[in-house]
C-alpha cells in the first residue's frame, strides 16, 4: 500500500526550508544511508555470476578487462566479485555515496572465501527476488576455470585489490568509485568492455543522457548487461499502480526524493537504447498479472504496448549498433 507518511513528507519538501528542519533532515538522511542488497556478499556473488553466465550464453566476453557499474548501492561488492573473476579495473558510479571501506573490506573477504571454494550461485530459493534467473546455478567452471582462478585469486593480486579498496579515490587504483557523477568524461571513451547495473536504471531520471554516456564509454566490442525493476517499489497498492498516477500526483508523491523511480516502462528503455545507437541482443521480460486496466492508466501511459502492462522486470544485453 502506498506509504502515506512518506508521500506527505515528500510533498512537503517543496516548501522552502522544510528539508533543513531537524526531524525531516533525520528522515531524509536515513533514506540515503542504505539501499539494500549489496550489503550481503552472497547477494553480490550471485548477481555478478548471473550476469557472467548470461554473458556466456549470449556470446559476449566472459573475461572483461574493464568493468563499469551504475548504482552499486551499499557496497561495491558486485564489482569486487568482477575483479576476483579476473577483471583488471572496476569503475563504480552512484548518485549518493553509500559504500564505505570497512563494509567493502568485510564483503571482499567473504567473496574471496566464496570464490576459493567455488561455491554454487545463490539461487531462487535463497534470493527469490533477484534477477536475472538462470537455468543452472552450479559454479560456472567452464567460464572460471582453475587456471583463470589461480591467476585472479593469486595472493599478490588479492592484496592489490584489498589495497585498492582502501584507496579508490586515487586515479591509479584498480577501483574508481565516484559519487556523485555527472560527467561523461570521467571515463575515457571506447574503453569499457562491460557495463552493468542491477535494479538501478529505474531510478535514473536522465535516461537518454545516461544511455548515451554509456555508449561513449563502451569499447567497440563491449556490451551492456542490465537488470531493471519496473515495479512500483511500494508506491502503489498494485505492483504497476504507479502508472495510474497523473504527472502532478506523481510530482507530489515524489517530492525532492532523489531515489524515487522514473516510472519508465520496458518499451521506453528499449526505444531509448535504439535511438542513442544500441542494438539490443536480448530483452528477457519478467511478467506479473495486471489488475490495472488500460482505462485506469494515467494519460502519459495510456498508449503503452500491452506487454508493458504485465512486464515487471527487464533484463537486457546490448551492444553498439
Amino acid at each position: 500500500m502506498i506509504r502515506k507518511r512518506r508521500v506527505l513528507l515528500n510533498a512537503l519538501t517543496f516548501i522552502p526550508g522544510v528539508t533543513g528542519l531537524p526531524p525531516v533532515k533525520r528522515i531524509l538522511q536515513r533514506r540515503v544511508t542504505g539501499t539494500g542488497g549489496t550489503d550481503s556478499s552472497r547477494y553480490c556473488y550471485s548477481v555478478w555470476l548471473r550476469h557472467l553466465v548470461l554473458a556466456a550464453e549470449g556470446g559476449q566476453t566472459t573475461n572483461p578487462k574493464s568493468v563499469a557499474e551504475l548504482g552499486p548501492g551499499d557496497s561495491i561488492g558486485v564489482g569486487l566479485a568482477a575483479l576476483l573473476s579476473g577483471a583488471g579495473r572496476y569503475f563504480a558510479f552512484d548518485v549518493v555515496a553509500h559504500a564505505n571501506p570497512e563494509r567493502n573490506l568485510a564483503i571482499f573477504d567473504e567473496l574471496v572465501a566464496l570464490f576459493n571454494v567455488q561455491a554454487d550461485i545463490p539461487d531462487n530459493e535463497e534470493l527469490p527476488e533477484v534477477s536475472p534467473k538462470l537455468n543452472n546455478y552450479r559454479f560456472p567452471r567452464a567460464i572460471l576455470t582453475s587456471d583463470r582462478l589461480t591467476q585472479s585469486l593469486a595472493p599478490e593480486r588479492v592484496a592489490n585489490i584489498r589495497a585498492s579498496i582502501k584507496n579508490c579515490a586515487s586515479n591509479k587504483s584498480l577501483i574508481q568509485y565516484r559519487a556523485p557523477w555527472y560527467n561523461e568524461q570521467i571515463i575515457e571513451r571506447n574503453s569499457i568492455d562491460m557495463i552493468f547495473s542491477q535494479a538501478a536504471l529505474e531510478h535514473v531520471d536522465q535516461l537518454v543522457a545516461t544511455y548515451r554516456t554509456m555508449r561513449l564509454w563502451l569499447a567497440p566490442d563491449g556490451f551492456m548487461s542490465h537488470t531493471i525493476d519496473l515495479k512500483s517499489h511500494g508506491w502503489a497498492k498494485e505492483w504497476n499502480g504507479h502508472w495510474t498516477y497523473s504527472d502532478l500526483m506523481w510530482k507530489l508523491i515524489r517530492g525532492k526524493d532523489v531515489w524515487m523511480i522514473n516510472r519508465e516502462p520496458a518499451s521506453r528503455h528499449i526505444r531509448i537504447l535504439s535511438d542513442v545507437g544500441f542494438h539490443v541482443l536480448c530483452q528477457d521480460r519478467t511478467t506479473l498479472p495486471s489488475k490495472v486496466t488500460r482505462r485506469q492508466l494515467a494519460t502519459r501511459f495510456r498508449d503503452i504496448p500491452e506487454d508493458d502492462l504485465t512486464t515487471s522486470g527487464l533484463f537486457i544485453h546490448a551492444i553498439k549498433a
